[in-house]
């Protein structure tokens, strides 16, 4: 049974659909590894054994009885701590949420129970989904598998910590300037955020509400395709899902890089770490031997993504987390009776610094006689990156990337600067400004054995072609990441 846990999510798939496994031993070996290994990843905020392994059980029985829901029925999957799930607490990782109960199921979480998967939830992140390291849980900092003295990326690190760490095949994550693929490609594994408006958002809770996308993680390839087509699709319950042709998994096949037109970066305008720049580079190499032509593209603008990013990010994370005030929901400070006082004792008894910063600078750059300095600014330069983009995509038939600048750092190395910590998304904040998909794929280790990530990104609702050039990067020699059994 311990060696269940290393199977690939394509594997456990199949062996669940030829009956040589069974839910129930799979997720018990789960649960083991939990047991043995989340104290020193605490990717987990909490556990309940008996509701996970109750859901094996039925979908054994329905598998039993020829009654199974899909060909996913019993396959476990981890839910990101702000994925809304009926009677399960939805923290945010936050204080002010620390004993909320959903009342209701996001969609893509009603969609999953449809197919019969097994829940576990919540793992850790940053707190309202703000930070690139998961320190800014007000509970715990989630560990990189890797090295558990170090960060597994952010917002979603428990989500991606808990794939690379075998603690799950795959699980949910939410996306809003890089918050999957950059814990992706720090943990060494498979991580999509999908075209802005592919996959419903109600049910997650909003940081930057233009900006998020649900998207997942992923041991292996498979598990990308069949989670996007099984999420993807209009919702009457968010307006901003689009009437678009439905995403089908089969679609994707390994695409030929023969004739292809590859965009690629100037790496010397950009402050890579040297392994990073190195495996580009050979990654790059690869390509064109297989007959792929290299399109140096014009990053200039990526420059301005950060500081856009953060204008209009903080300025919807403001007007998103007025509604924790102590009164409705959430955390109640009573103190001298008086309305301001109640929302001003419950707010800083309840957020973070990083929340309470991204609250004050979005409020700022909101209020009169600034507005149109810093946040209508941001929004007309916001529109300059998405046309941008597609411009590139007139000449290009995918970009290549890294996805993070540098390999995982250490816990504690970049908590005392923010504008530092920032700067490690800058090669994924534009992605979710312009609103198109891009997927972070493992890319080996460095001589640390730390991973290295390849971000690729397509045009708006082109996941077909995505994922496509993904499967084939997963097929390079060079990219094959081996995910660590022993966690020391």
């Amino acid at each position: 049974m311990k060696d269940l846990i290393y199977l690939s999510y394509s594997e456990i798939k199949k062996k669940l659909n030829d009956g040589s496994i069974t839910s129930k031993d799979l997720v018990s070996s789960y649960l083991k590894r939990i047991e043995d290994t989340d104290s020193k990843i605490k990717a987990f905020l909490a556990i309940d054994k008996d509701k996970i392994l109750k859901q094996a059980e039925e979908s054994d029985k329905r598998r039993k009885e020829g009654k199974q829901l899909s060909l996913y029925d019993g396959i476990p999957i981890g839910i990101k701590d702000n994925i809304c799930i009926t009677g399960e607490i939805t923290s945010c990782s936050s204080k002010i949420l620390e004993n909320f109960v959903s009342p209701y199921d996001a969609t893509v979480i009603s969609k999953l129970k449809d197919k019969g998967f097994v829940f576990f939830p919540r793992l850790n992140m940053d707190e309202f989904a703000m930070g690139s390291s998961t320190e800014n849980s007000a509970f715990q900092t989630s560990k990189n598998p890797f090295d558990p003295e170090r960060i597994p990326g952010g917002s979603s690190g428990g989500s991606a910590a808990a794939v690379a760490a075998s603690m799950l095949p795959v699980s949910l994550g939410s996306d809003t300037g890089g918050s999957i693929r950059q814990p992706a490609s720090l943990c060494g594994i498979w991580g999509l955020k999908p075209t802005y408006g592919r996959v419903s958002r109600y049910g997650l809770v909003a940081y930057a509400s233009s900006l998020d996308q649900i998207g997942p993680f992923s041991n292996d390839m498979e598990g990308i395709s069949d989670l996007l087509e099984i999420l993807s699709g209009l919702d009457p319950k968010d307006q901003t899902t689009a009437k678009v042709n439905p995403f089908e998994a089969k679609s994707v096949t390994e695409m030929d890089w023969k004739g292809k037109k590859i965009g690629v970066m100037k790496t010397e305008e950009f402050n890579f770490s040297d392994d990073v720049n190195k495996r580009y580079l050979e990654v790059l190499k690869s390509l064109e031997e297989k007959g792929a032509t290299l399109v140096p593209l014009d990053f200039s603008l990526l420059k301005y993504a950060i500081p856009v990013y953060y204008l209009i990010a903080t300025a919807e994370c403001s007007s998103n987390l007025s509604r924790f005030d102590g009164i409705r929901y959430g955390l109640r400070k009573e103190g001298s009776g008086k309305l301001d006082d109640l929302y001003a004792e419950s707010r800083t008894a309840g957020f973070g610094n990083e929340v309470k910063r991204r609250i004050l600078l979005g409020t700022f750059s909101l209020s009169s006689g600034y507005y149109d300095a810093y946040y209508g600014k941001a929004q007309k330069a916001r529109v300059l990156i998405r046309k941008q983009y597609a411009e590139f995509f007139k000449s290009v038939d995918v970009i290549l990337q890294p996805t993070s600048p540098t390999t995982a750092f250490k816990v504690g190395e970049k908590t005392k600067d923010p504008i530092q910590m920032y700067q490690a998304d800058i090669l994924t904040t534009s992605v979710n400004l312009s609103g198109v998909p891009a997927i972070s794929c493992p890319a080996g280790l460095n001589k640390n054995g730390l991973p290295i990530g390849i971000q690729l990104t397509t045009s708006h609702f082109d996941e077909v072609t995505l994922l496509s050039f993904a499967k084939a990067l997963s097929n390079l020699e060079i990219c094959k990441t081996p995910l660590p059994k022993e966690i020391s």
